[in-house]
C-alpha cells in the first residue's frame, strides 16, 4: 500500500463531517477551509500540491501544485498528521448541504475522475491531479472545461456531492443522460461526453440549458441532485439587486413591509 491505511465515520445528514481516525504517523491530506477540529497530538503542515510526490524534489513538488492550479485550486494543501501516541481524530465538513462519501480507489481500478470542486480530503499518498479533456464539445461546454480532477493511488478519499447523491453502476454500452453540472464523478472506464438538447422549442424554452452529459458504461456514476451552481443561481435570483430592500423588489407588498418597518423609501 502506498496511501495511508486510515478508519473514518461520517457524521450527519443535511451538514455532514467525516471524522478520520489515525495510527501513529498516518496522515490525510485535505483541501484548504475544509477542516472542522482535531485531537491534541495532530500535527498540520502545509505542502505545494498533495504531497504524494514529496520525494522527488522542488520540481517535483512544483509541478504538483502548478497542476492544481489549473484547476483554479489553490497552490496548497494541509496534511493533518497523529504525531503524538495512540489514536487521533481530525475531522472535515462539508462547504453546502449534501452528502460525503468514500472512495476506495483500490476498487476503481486506481483512479477516479470527478468534478474539480467535488474533493474534500484522502489518505496521505493519494495523489490529485487534473484530467484533461480529448473532446472538444465536452471543453467547451461541459461545465468544466477542458479539466476535470482525478484521484489516484489505493487508499480512500472523500468526495463530496451537492443535495442527495445517487450511484449509478452502467453496463457496457448502457448509456446515462445527466444535466451538466449535476456529474459529481465516474470511474475510470466511462466514456464522458457533451450532448447538444435537440429540437428548438426544448432550446429556446426548456429552461435546462442547451446542453447535457452523456455517459457511457460500463463503470460507475455518481450524480448530485443540488449542484452548487445551481444552489448559488438560485440564491442569486432572489437576491436584492439595489440598496438595502430585502423583500418584494418592485412589488406592492415590498413597499409596504419596507412602510410597516419604518422605512418610508417604496
Amino acid at each position: 500500500m502506498n496511501a495511508h491505511e486510515i478508519e473514518y465515520q461520517i457524521h450527519g445528514k443535511e451538514m455532514q463531517y467525516v471524522e478520520i481516525e489515525l495510527d501513529p504517523q498516518e496522515g490525510v491530506v485535505a483541501e484548504s477551509g475544509s477542516f472542522m477540529m482535531m485531537h491534541d497530538g495532530i500535527s498540520m503542515e502545509t505542502i505545494f500540491g498533495d504531497g504524494s510526490n514529496q520525494d522527488e524534489g522542488i520540481l517535483g513538488k512544483l509541478f504538483s501544485a502548478g497542476k492544481r492550479l489549473l484547476t483554479g485550486e489553490s497552490l496548497f494543501m494541509t496534511v493533518f498528521s497523529n504525531s503524538g501516541i495512540g489514536k487521533k481524530k481530525v475531522s472535515f465538513a462539508a462547504p453546502y448541504p449534501g452528502q460525503i462519501f468514500p472512495i476506495d480507489l483500490s476498487e476503481m481500478g486506481g483512479k477516479f475522475i470527478c468534478q474539480k470542486d467535488s474533493f474534500l480530503c484522502a489518505a496521505k499518498g493519494v495523489s490529485v491531479g487534473i484530467e484533461f479533456s480529448k473532446r472538444l464539445g465536452r471543453g467547451l461546454f461541459g461545465g468544466e472545461g477542458f479539466i476535470m480532477q482525478k484521484l489516484e493511488g489505493d487508499g480512500l478519499a472523500f468526495v463530496h456531492a451537492g443535495g442527495n447523491m445517487s450511484k449509478k453502476v452502467l453496463e457496457s454500452g448502457e448509456i446515462l443522460k445527466v444535466d451538466t453540472g449535476c456529474v459529481v464523478g465516474f470511474t475510470k472506464d466511462v466514456d464522458y461526453d457533451i450532448e447538444l438538447v435537440g429540437g428548438i422549442k426544448n432550446t429556446v424554452f426548456g429552461g435546462e440549458g442547451l446542453f447535457f452529459a452523456t455517459l457511457k458504461g460500463p463503470g460507475t456514476v455518481y450524480v448530485q441532485s443540488l449542484p452548487f451552481s445551481r444552489l448559488a443561481g438560485r440564491i442569486l435570483a432572489l437576491a436584492p439587486k439595489t440598496g438595502n430592500k430585502t423583500r418584494g423588489e418592485g412589488s406592492i407588498l415590498g413597499g409596504i413591509g419596507n412602510l410597516l418597518d419604518g422605512d418610508n423609501r417604496i
